[in-house]
């Protein structure tokens, strides 16, 4: 069976793409994007997809870098397809966070993908992992040590931030793909920096899997895929197990789970700590953070029979308690005082005393807007309107019991809370974010953390509201973005 053969068969048994579905490929210029993109598009057709292209260039190799977008815009163009090229610095945004170059180039390249998505009205973003990619991800974390849920290796598909992140290539392998580039003529880029081996990543491909091949087992990347697909499969039922047990016995307020001792003690071990990660998930602090060892500090602390009360910090201002047969995993925090202040037609700058934070606005008529060439940027902290769609006055106030905001690509609203939980706002933060409404009451901003759908900007804008809220130093919104 060819390739397209075969992706077409993993696309419908898997049901990674329906009919008419719009699709965003990342194309790095790359053998594997390119051949995704090319599989794709000898689909399309027949799937009645709608196709574009998405590229970014990150700033590492400069020249290097540029080749790989005049590439992927001809690439492009030879298909008819509408493409999105970016360039942003991650040297420098790594300068800025501190983070790693990988950590840092990921965050930004998802990111990036997003907007290109929502600006393409797209519900799915195809990405070209394969094969190999996925045997190495399990080996690295097999090396790092992880648990049952690290060895599923990367997700075929994934939802976040309401679109799809879809995986077509993950059971073929590169020499496949290469094969494919050959026989129909594909040309591609090489990115020289795959061959650094100061990346673990590059190093387990360069060096340790060939090693390990020749030494142990010529199959390796077979067998490791092979157990990623094993332990997908039972760390879904294991997931489902788990929150089925959080509905049953689990009570969620706003900062706050409780449950049985005694009930939680006839669970399984292994249940017992899939269900602590999803509380501290749903109360907003990243279990992925809590170590081995703390994770097995709580469960011991909640499982053994003496004393029957204890008080354990787990740390992001969470605390467990255990008074007899009842257990909680709240937040410990003085709730802030609640605050509504109007913000006026015109007004550039509001205090906000209650939280100790301050909203600037600017005015500006489409011409003015033209000629500062101001970019119109993803920071959470700074937002932009169109301000003749806004019913005023503004008003600035804290958090309420039932708030719903409207979202790009979702029909409806989604409850704020909904989404503090998903940004992974810290339960002790939420009460502080400023919530912008304008005077029909409808949420636009819920400031540092999402905009919300309404009054978009737009050529046909003629006068825009930008407006950026300043934190005190050392305060900051803790988000996944």
């Amino acid at each position: 069976m060819d390739l397209v053969s075969r992706v077409e068969q993993e696309i419908r048994a898997e049901r990674l793409f329906e009919v008419g579905d719009s699709i965003v490929v990342a194309v790095s210029g790359g053998p594997d994007s390119v051949a995704l993109l090319h599989v794709l598009f000898a689909l399309s057709e027949q799937w009645k997809w709608r196709l574009s292209v998405a590229h970014l260039n990150h700033g590492f190799r400069i020249e290097e870098s540029e080749r790989e977008a005049a590439f992927v815009s001809e690439l492009a163009a030879r298909l008819g397809l509408p493409i999105e090229i970016a360039h942003v610095s991650v040297p420098e945004y790594i300068k800025e966070t501190g983070k790693n170059s990988q950590s840092a180039a990921r965050e930004i390249r998802y990111r990036f993908l997003h907007e290109a998505a929502v600006r393409f009205k797209a519900n799915r973003i195809a990405l070209a992992h394969h094969a190999d990619d996925q045997a190495e991800t399990v080996l690295m974390r097999l090396l790092r040590g992880t648990g049952p849920s690290g060895l599923t290796g990367i997700p075929k598909r994934r939802e976040e931030k309401e679109l799809e992140l879809v995986r077509p290539l993950l059971r073929i392998y590169k020499t496949e793909i290469l094969d494919y580039c050959r026989n129909q003529h594909l040309s591609y880029c090489i990115d020289s920096s795959n061959l650094d081996s100061k990346y673990v990543r590059n190093e387990i491909r360069l060096e340790l899997m060939p090693s390990l091949q020749k030494q142990y087992n010529e199959q390796l990347p077979q067998a490791l895929n092979r157990l990623s697909e094993l332990m997908t499969a039972e760390d879904d039922y294991m997931q489902a197990q788990a929150r089925a047990l959080l509905v049953e016995g689990v009570a969620k307020e706003s900062d706050c789970a409780k449950w049985s001792r005694n009930w939680f003690a006839g669970l399984h071990v292994a249940l017992q700590r899939r269900l602590i990660k999803l509380i501290l998930n749903y109360l907003g602090l990243d279990p992925d953070s809590i170590d081995f060892l703390k994770l097995e500090k709580m469960r011991e602390a909640i499982v053994k029979v003496e004393p029957s009360n204890i008080r354990l910090n787990i740390g992001g201002s969470l605390i467990l308690t255990r008074e007899y047969d009842r257990v909680y995993l709240h937040n410990y925090v003085v709730p802030p005082i609640p605050f509504s202040h109007s913000f006026e037609p015109g007004q550039n700058h509001l205090e906000i005393p209650e939280i100790g934070v301050s909203l600037e606005c600017t005015w500006l008529d489409r011409e003015r807007f033209n000629k500062a060439a101001v970019p119109i940027s993803d920071n959470p902290y700074t937002a932009w309107f169109d301000a003749d769609q806004l019913q005023q006055p503004l008003e600035v106030r804290s958090r309420r019991d039932g708030d719903r905001m409207s979202l790009f690509g979702l029909n409806g609203s989604k409850k704020v809370k909904d989404i503090f939980i998903d940004a992974k706002i810290p339960p002790s933060l939420r009460t502080k974010v400023p919530i912008i409404t304008d005077g029909h009451g409808r949420i636009i901003w819920l400031s540092g953390v999402r905009r919300s759908s309404l009054s978009t900007v737009t050529d046909s804008t003629r006068l825009i509201l930008y407006m950026k809220l300043h934190m005190p130093e050392g305060l900051t919104f803790s988000m996944s973005r």
